[in-house]
């Protein structure tokens, strides 16, 4: 009978998500999202592109960074959603003379879809086998593309003014492109908070330690799986369809490029810390950082890339997030619930 009257002495405990740090952080990730949303209005053009970029970047970093990291689901194929998205843009822009930001929309809920009979072939794999495996799905869309004669097989496909871009100008065109972007970087962010905060992020990363152990919980791991699946699929499907209509071309080379939209991904998350909600962040800075410097030579600038990843898979398995919540723990968005004591 004493230690419960020495709990209510003390205060009652209860739940709660946030801490001062949390709070903070997020005060800081709102008020940076408003500046970089205003930034058309006062900014260069040519700082405005190179926002573009990093904020497809990272949106692609979330994705992968949300299977591999959180769902177990190590992947080297997601330039096949981005080609499938790129051509599939092409098409109803292009041929069909569909709104280029609506046409995003519709190549995201395109590649979701194919990526359902694909996880039913992938997910019968285990390990390296299922990354080698969706690697070869990927080389089979580039492959069958070239077979299409209507989508130029293989050669160059451009973006017209009179089709794809009519009724926008320039400016316009540029700044919608930098909004959109701007959107898939920070909803690909939300996503995975609030996915970690939810039940189904929880049965995610319990399959991902244990598969045994999450079905013994009652977990359905193949549901949550095929869910995280095609969830990443669908962002990273609008993601690749924004990608090609900023630069507004479509070649099968660059559509599915490995190097591109899956390397440089891994070497973003695995810098910043694989399995971490600011890791890709951290991670997609430092890319740019490294891009920024090496820009005339993308010899050096792969070489940097690769040493650095390697270097913190080596030392720092947890990228550097993890090197520096080791110095000071603390966390930008609130995702872990813990006990607070009320005063006595």
């Amino acid at each position: 009978m004493t230690q419960p009257v020495e709990t209510i002495e003390q205060g009652r405990f209860h739940v709660v998500r946030t801490s001062t740090g949390s709070t903070v952080g997020t005060g800081l990730a709102i008020a940076a999202t408003v500046f970089f949303a205003l930034f058309p209005l006062w900014g260069s053009d040519s700082t405005q592109l190179t926002l573009v970029q990093i904020f497809y970047y990272l949106s692609l970093a979330q994705m992968w960074n949300l299977l591999a990291g959180y769902a177990g689901l190590v992947t080297v194929g997601q330039q096949g959603f981005v080609g499938v998205a790129a051509y599939t843009l092409f098409v109803l822009s292009e041929r069909h003379n569909v709104d280029p930001f609506v046409a995003i929309v519709l190549a995201g809920v395109l590649v979701a879809a194919l990526s359902i009979p694909v996880a039913l072939f992938a997910f019968r794999l285990q390990g390296g086998y299922f990354a080698i495996g969706t690697w070869v799905i990927a080389e089979v869309f580039r492959l069958a593309t070239l077979r299409i004669e209507s989508l130029g097989a293989g050669n160059v496909q451009s973006l017209t003014v009179k089709n794809t871009f009519a009724g926008y100008s320039l400016e316009s065109r540029r700044d919608l492109i930098y909004w959109a972007s701007l959107g898939l970087a920070v909803g690909a962010t939300l996503i995975v908070v609030l996915i970690l905060r939810s039940r189904r992020g929880l049965a995610m990363q319990a399959a991902r330690d244990s598969e045994l152990g999450a079905r013994c919980l009652g977990v359905n791991v193949r549901n949550t799986k095929l869910l995280m699946w095609v969830i990443a699929a669908l962002w990273t499907g609008a993601t690749g369809a924004l990608i090609h209509l900023n630069s507004s071309t479509v070649t099968n080379q660059d559509a599915f490029s490995v190097l591109s939209w899956t390397a440089l991904v891994v070497f973003i998350v695995v810098i910043g810390g694989v399995g971490s909600q600011i890791g890709p962040i951290i991670g997609v800075v430092i890319f740019w950082f490294i891009t920024d410097r090496f820009e005339d030579s993308d010899t050096w600038r792969f070489i940097i890339l690769g040493s650095v990843a390697v270097v913190m898979a080596a030392v720092a398995r947890s990228g550097i997030d993890g090197l520096l919540q080791r110095i000071h723990p603390f966390e930008i968005f609130p995702v872990r619930r813990r006990l607070r004591q009320d005063a006595p």
